[in-house]
Order: C-alpha cells, then sequence, then structure tokens
C-alpha cells in the first residue's frame, strides 16, 4: 500500500501533467449562473477556527487548490470528478451579486498584480480578452519538476522541486535589475524534513508558507511558516498547530489577496479532498517578538 502522501504527491504531478495537454486551448466555456451571491462565492467567513469552504453537496466531484484575484472578482479552482479521476480547471466570476461558474482551459496561482497566471513552468498573461496562450517562464526553470509556483510583488518566485523519489525542496529566484537570476534552494530552516512543497510567498515577501513531512508534525503533512527577519534572512520553520494542522495531509496554504483568509486542502487525498479557510490573523500570532 501507498502511503497518503505518495499518493498526494503523484496526483499534483498528475494534474500538472494533464495542464499541459491541454495548453493550446484558450477559451471558456459559457458561463453558467449559479445560486452563489456576495463577497467569497457568498460564503460566511469563518473565525479562528478552520471550517469548510463552499461545501459541494454533489458526491460526483471535490474540488481543490483554489485562488482568488487580487480584486477578489473571479476564483479558479481544480475539479477532480470521482467517477472518472479526470480533472478539469473550473473558473468563476462574479457578476454584479451573482456568481458564474465556467470550465476553462488552465488555472494556477495569480500574482499580486493579478496580470499573471503560473502553473508550472508555464504562465500566462491578462489580456483584454482574458488570458494569452502560455508561454515558458524560460531555459532556468525547464528542467524542475514544479508542482506550485507564487511570485511576490517583486517578482520573486517562490516555488517546489520534486524530486525522482517524491521528495521535494523549495526554490527562489529574484528579479535583480530587471533579471532573472537562476534559482537557489532555500536554507535548512525550510528544506528540512522528507516532503516540502506547495510554497506560498507573501506579496510583499515578509513570510513564507508551505507543507512539509518533518519531526513534531501532526501527521503526515504540516503547515508551516516562516517569517523574514530583519537582516534578509528567514526564520526558522513555525508550525500552524493543531487548530489548523491533523493526523492527515494538510498543505496547499495561500492567503487571499486582501489578507484575510487562509485557504488551504485538507485530507489531500482523492477522493476526499476539502478546501478549508480560517481567518488569517492567527498568522501574525505566530510571528516571534
Amino acid at each position: 500500500m501507498f502511503k497518503q502522501g505518495y499518493v498526494m504527491r503523484h496526483l499534483c504531478i498528475s494534474i500538472a501533467l494533464l495542464s499541459l495537454l491541454i495548453l493550446s486551448v484558450n477559451s471558456y466555456s459559457q458561463d453558467t449562473p449559479t445560486a452563489l451571491e456576495g463577497p467569497y462565492l457568498g460564503q460566511k467567513p469563518p473565525g479562528l477556527t478552520p471550517k469548510l469552504f463552499a461545501p459541494n453537496p454533489s458526491k460526483e466531484y471535490r474540488d481543490w487548490g483554489g485562488y482568488f484575484t487580487p480584486d477578489m472578482q473571479e476564483y479558479y479552482v481544480t475539479r477532480r470528478y470521482h467517477q472518472s479521476g479526470e480533472s478539469s480547471k473550473v473558473a468563476f466570476k462574479l457578476d454584479g451579486n451573482r456568481w458564474y461558474e465556467s470550465e476553462v482551459a488552465w488555472g494556477g496561482s495569480i500574482s499580486p498584480d493579478g496580470q499573471t497566471m503560473y502553473s508550472r513552468n508555464r504562465y500566462r498573461e491578462r489580456t483584454d480578452n482574458g488570458w494569452s496562450d502560455p508561454k515558458s517562464l524560460g531555459p532556468l526553470f525547464e528542467d524542475f519538476r514544479i508542482m506550485r509556483l507564487t511570485a511576490s510583488a517583486k517578482g520573486t518566485f517562490v516555488f517546489d522541486e520534486v524530486g525522482s523519489n517524491g521528495d521535494g525542496i523549495l526554490r527562489y529566484s529574484r528579479l535583480l535589475d530587471g533579471k532573472r537570476e537562476a534559482p537557489k534552494p532555500f536554507g535548512e530552516q525550510i528544506n528540512t524534513g522528507k516532503w516540502t512543497a506547495h510554497p506560498f510567498i507573501a506579496p510583499d515577501e515578509s513570510y513564507i508558507i508551505w507543507d512539509s513531512e518533518r519531526e513534531g508534525g501532526f501527521g503526515d503533512s504540516d503547515m508551516y511558516i516562516s517569517f523574514r527577519q530583519q537582516d534578509g534572512s528567514w526564520g526558522a520553520a513555525i508550525n500552524f498547530g493543531d487548530k489548523i494542522n491533523t493526523e492527515g495531509e494538510d498543505g496547499g496554504g495561500y492567503v487571499t489577496p486582501d489578507g484575510k483568509y487562509l485557504f488551504y486542502c485538507r485530507r489531500c487525498t482523492p477522493p476526499n479532498f476539502e478546501i478549508m479557510w480560517v481567518d488569517a490573523k492567527f498568522i501574525e500570532a505566530l510571528r516571534p517578538k
């Protein structure tokens, strides 16, 4: 039997490969009105106790890995269908007070200015009609097996590199005088443990969130945070604690562009994906005084 973490990793890679197979598609399916109205897909915001985001009454699929655009008017998510095991990308768009749903060719993390969408080592740029055709990040990134790449407002990339044995590390690449530097691995504060993946860098680069299997954790994978120090280095990894992390797999953490909520995946093994959200105020409480 494979352990759940192994299944999750290979599922993430399979979904990423599926995205590559449909890169040439650049059109939306017809927008379908939903019953969802108001901010955050009409969901009542959580407090400091995590709750399920947009509970799905259908037994046919589960959603995971969602991202809002900075204006909070669009939401992109990966949808996995139980019976077929196939995945698709779905977009929700807010028009007036109602959300409209459509199947799209691409999804991924979105830059703080909302102009770029990243998936693996490809990106799309915002256009008047939606998004451009996919483009390569360039030769500096072609040889990395990337599951998630996020960008800061300064243009710093933070991404995971999946090893051949299923392990992973995090790397970063800065824009220096307008020129992209070769990716470098983070230090042991972050790259410790068997599984290190799904990084999110704050727009102002004040912290990084990721998930990892390491000693002292609560389950198969836990979420951690490292705060930027005054000298520019990264502080020790801090576990999000047992209110967030469980005995299973918790990961894919990301803070909404308005800075209010942490979204993440709980039970990140098919078919039991759950998108959770929680008030992001707890993050500041973790910052060393």
